[in-house]
C-alpha cells in the first residue's frame, strides 16, 4: 500500500494523504498485528514523528468483530511478542501507555475501568489483548447484524463504547446471490429471469416480484417442482460421495456449517433420536418423512466438536441400516463441506437448521443462503436470524427457545441443566439411549463425555431449548404436510430476501465506514 502510494503521489513522500487513499478493513482479531506493522514502517522506515504517524495509522485501520467468542478475542503472550516481535511490542506498549492516559484523563479514579481497557492483560500471564489493539487502532468498529452490534457495545466493548460512542457501527451480513442463487440454483435463476430479466441480481428488490404469485396455485405447483428437481440432484451427489439413498420427497432438514457447541448440532441430534425412539416404540404411526443432512469442520484441537462429528456420523450408521426406521428417517454427514461443495445443498433444503445459543452467533450467512433460496427456517432469536425473521415474516418462520436476555437471567440464576433432564423423560430416554451403546458397537462410555457436559453443565442451553425445540419441529411435520401452505411461505422466504445482498453490505461500508464514492466501470467484453 506504501509503494502504491509512493508510486503515484511522488510529490509527497512523507505519507501525509496515505489514508486518504487506503482503508485497512480489520476482519476479526486475527490481522491486528497490522497496526503495530504500519506504525513500524511510518516510524523506522519513512520518519515520520510519533504523532503524525499515529494519526494515519488510526484513520487507515476499521475493524470488523465478528464474533463474540473468546477464541475471536486473542491474547498474543508477552513471552511470544517479545520473542519474535520485539520492536511491534515496543510500539504496543507506547500506544498502551498513552491510550491510557487519555483514559486517566476521562475516568481518574476508576481503576478497573482502565484495567479492563488496558490493551495489555495482567490475569494469568501477560498479554496483548488484540482486541482492544483494534478497537483502540482504528477509527471505525462495527459488528455484523443489529443484535450482535447491540451486544458487541454492550458488553465485550462496552468500556470502548462509552468512550468512543460515535466508532460503532452496524454492517448486516450479506450474500451475494450471483453465486449461492444463479450459480447454485439453475432453476430458481430461471423462473427469476423469466420474471424480472437477465440482471435481477444486481438489486435484489427484484425479489418482490414474487409475493403477488405466493398464493397462485399453478405458480406453487412450478415452485415445488423446482424444489424437487433440486432435491433428486443433490440426492444423486450424496448417493456419489456416501453411498447412502436418500429419499427426494422426504423432508431435507439441514444443518451444514462450522461444528461447534454454540451452534448446537447436538440439539438437532437429540431431534433425531427422539424421533428414533418414537418410531421403535410406534412401528405403525404415521411419520412425516426426513432426511437430516449435516455438514462442516471442527478446529483440529475441539474435542467435544469431533465428538459431535462422531455422533452424527454413528448415529447415521444405525438409523440408515435399520429397515424400521430408514423409511421414516435417513441421517447424512455430507464429506468435505466448503463454498464449492455446498452450493447443491442450499437450493435442496426445506428447512434451514439456525439453532444457536441466543446470544451466540454473530450474524450467519448460512441462513441468507438457506432462505435466499426458499427454505424455511427453524431458529432461535440469535445474530440475523432476528433480521431475516422481521423480513420475511414471523408467520413464516418458525421460532423458538430462550431470548439472549433468558439465557442470561436463566445463568445467573443458576442454571440446573440435571433438573430438566430429570424431569423430562423424552429427554431422559434419548440421553439414555446414547448412552448405551447403541451408537457405538457396545462402547457406552464413547460419548459419556458430551452426555455428561449436557446433564452437568450444558454450557450453551441444549436441555434448555430442548422441549421448546421438539415442540417447534411437530409445527414443522405439520405445516410440511400442508403443500400449499409450506409452498406460499418458502415463496414468500425468497421474495423478502433483498435486504441480505452483499451489495448492501458493501455499499453500507462504503458509505459510512470507508466514505468511497461509487465509479463508472467500462464493463465491455471482447
Amino acid at each position: 500500500m506504501i509503494r502504491l502510494y509512493l508510486k503515484n503521489h511522488t510529490l509527497s513522500s512523507n505519507l501525509e494523504h496515505f489514508n486518504d487513499k487506503f482503508v485497512a478493513q480489520l476482519n476479526d482479531t486475527h490481522p491486528a498485528i497490522a497496526i503495530a506493522e504500519l506504525m513500524r514502517l511510518l516510524i523506522d522506515e519513512h520518519n515520520l514523528d510519533w504523532d503524525e504517524a499515529w494519526r494515519t495509522t488510526k484513520n487507515t485501520f476499521a475493524y470488523t468483530n465478528h464474533t463474540l467468542l473468546p477464541e475471536a478475542l486473542e491474547t498474543w503472550s508477552i513471552e511470544l511478542f517479545s520473542r519474535l516481535l520485539p520492536r511491534h511490542l515496543e510500539i504496543i506498549f507506547e500506544i498502551n501507555h498513552r491510550f491510557l492516559d487519555e483514559v486517566r484523563v476521562r475516568y481518574p479514579w476508576d481503576k478497573e475501568k482502565i484495567a479492563r481497557m488496558s490493551i495489555i492483560g495482567e490475569d494469568d500471564g501477560r498479554c496483548v489483548r488484540m482486541a482492544h489493539l483494534a478497537t483502540v487502532g482504528c477509527f471505525a468498529v462495527n459488528g455484523v447484524a443489529e443484535m450482535h452490534s447491540a451486544l458487541v457495545k454492550g458488553t465485550i466493548l462496552n468500556d470502548f463504547y462509552e468512550l468512543w460512542p460515535e466508532k460503532f457501527y452496524n454492517v448486516t451480513n450479506g450474500v451475494t446471490p450471483r453465486r449461492f442463487v444463479q450459480l447454485s440454483n439453475p432453476g430458481l435463476d430461471s423462473i427469476l429471469r423469466e420474471l424480472a430479466g437477465d440482471k435481477w441480481a444486481t438489486d435484489l428488490n427484484n425479489l418482490r416480484i414474487l409475493e403477488p404469485l405466493s398464493e397462485d396455485s399453478g405458480f406453487q405447483a412450478r415452485w415445488r417442482e423446482m424444489k424437487r428437481l433440486a432435491k433428486e440432484r443433490l440426492a444423486k451427489r450424496i448417493l456419489e460421495r456416501t453411498k447412502i439413498v436418500v429419499n427426494p420427497e422426504s423432508l431435507f432438514d439441514v444443518q451444514v456449517k462450522r461444528i461447534h457447541e454454540y451452534k448446537r448440532q447436538h440439539l438437532n441430534v437429540l431431534h433425531i433420536l427422539s424421533l428414533y425412539n418414537i418410531i421403535k416404540q410406534n412401528p405403525d404411526k404415521d411419520f412425516q418423512p426426513r432426511t437430516f443432512i449435516f455438514g462442516g469442520k471442527a478446529a483440529p484441537g475441539y474435542y467435544m466438536a469431533k465428538l459431535i462429528i462422531k455422533l452424527i456420523n454413528s448415529v447415521g450408521e444405525v438409523i440408515n441400516r435399520d429397515p424400521q426406521v430408514n423409511e421414516h428417517l435417513r441421517v447424512v454427514f455430507y464429506p468435505d463441506l466448503n463454498v464449492k461443495n455446498a452450493e447443491p445443498i442450499y437450493p435442496a433444503a426445506d428447512l434451514s437448521e439456525q439453532i444457536s445459543t441466543a446470544g451466540k452467533e454473530a450474524s450467519g450467512t448460512g441462513n441468507m443462503k438457506f432462505s435466499m433460496n426458499g427454505a424455511l427456517t427453524i431458529g432461535t432469536l440469535d445474530g440475523a436470524n432476528v433480521e431475516i425473521r422481521d423480513e420475511v415474516g414471523h408467520e413464516n418462520f418458525f421460532l423458538f427457545g430462550l431470548t439472549e436476555k433468558e439465557v442470561a437471567e436463566t445463568m445467573t440464576n443458576g442454571y440446573r441443566p440435571w433438573e430438566i433432564y430429570q424431569n423430562n423423560l423424552q429427554l431422559r430416554d434419548t440421553i439414555s439411549l446414547i448412552n448405551s451403546g447403541v451408537f457405538s458397537h457396545g462402547d457406552t462410555e464413547l460419548f459419556k463425555p458430551l452426555t455428561d457436559n449436557l446433564i452437568n453443565h450444558d454450557p450453551f442451553l441444549v436441555l434448555a431449548d430442548y422441549q421448546s425445540y421438539i415442540d417447534c419441529q411437530n409445527d414443522v411435520s405439520n405445516a410440511y404436510t400442508d403443500s400449499p401452505h409450506w409452498q406460499r411461505m418458502s415463496i414468500l422466504n425468497v421474495s423478502r430476501m433483498g435486504k441480505f445482498s452483499s451489495d448492501r453490505s458493501i455499499r453500507e461500508y462504503c458509505d459510512n465506514i470507508w466514505k468511497v464514492n461509487p465509479v463508472t466501470v467500462d464493463a465491455k467484453m471482447d
